[in-house]
């Protein structure tokens, strides 16, 4: 097969994919509100929203540029809210864009005395030697720090300090089964794995479903979601 013949065949599983995608990311919805009948005067959901109800987005472990790896998510109505392109297997730094390729967070591997540690650094926006200064503020807002003694993935912490954590991480991210938890064990944010079968192939881990709770906001559940795919995959 010619490179050209390559090219068009895997552009067009990618379409295939994201059309099967946007089909399960609404019906996930009805499953979800099923028993929660819309009024006909309610306008239609076209962006994420956390205002009174629960986000459900359907997270694609994989770039919709064919030379990147990375990460696509559609929301409840099948649109494209999310995604990340990495050039690179272990990147020292993510970064988040929403639909339209808006920068929504950047998170950078910490280091430490040059080391790379199993630790994160999250900022607002785009920051970096290489990315054109909004005026934004590169202090971190959040921390990410791998756990490796009890139950915890991982703990979240404000800034960049290790003080008290305000979040953790607890479950299995490899089995796509985890949950963000605050200080009085209430679930903010839900990993689960999203069995589906189409044309007989299994899309097992790489297709599952982020389940974000309203008043946590989506987009740095969805940055979790990216640190603990570097950490444990």
């Amino acid at each position: 097969m010619s490179l050209q013949g390559s090219k068009a065949k895997t552009t067009a599983t990618i379409l295939k994919m994201i059309f099967f995608l946007k089909s399960l990311s609404r019906s996930v919805h009805d499953q979800e509100h099923h028993h929660e009948p819309v009024a006909e005067t309610e306008e239609v959901e076209t962006k994420i929203s956390a205002d009174g109800k629960r986000t459900l987005l359907t997270v694609w472990r994989k770039s919709l540029l064919i030379s990147c790896n990375g990460f696509t998510v559609f929301n409840s109505c099948g649109d494209l809210v999310y995604r990340v392109d990495n050039y690179i297997d272990r990147p020292e730094e993510l970064i988040l864009m929403d639909g339209s390729g808006k920068s929504v967070l950047t998170m950078r591997r910490r280091k430490k005395l040059g080391v790379r540690i199993d630790s994160w650094l999250v900022y607002e926006g785009e920051v970096g030697n290489h990315c054109a200064k909004t005026g934004l503020s590169e202090k971190p807002v959040w921390c990410v720090r791998k756990n490796s003694n009890h139950n915890a993935l991982a703990y979240v912490f404000r800034g960049s300090s290790y003080k008290r954590p305000s979040f953790v991480v607890e479950g299995s991210y490899t089995h796509r089964s985890c949950e963000v938890l605050d200080g009085s064990r209430k679930v903010l944010a839900e990993i689960k794995r999203k069995e589906a079968i189409v044309g007989g192939v299994s899309y097992g881990v790489e297709v599952f479903l982020l389940n974000v709770e309203p008043g946590f906001d989506p987009g740095f559940a969805m940055g979790l979601v990216l640190i603990l795919d570097q950490i444990f995959s």
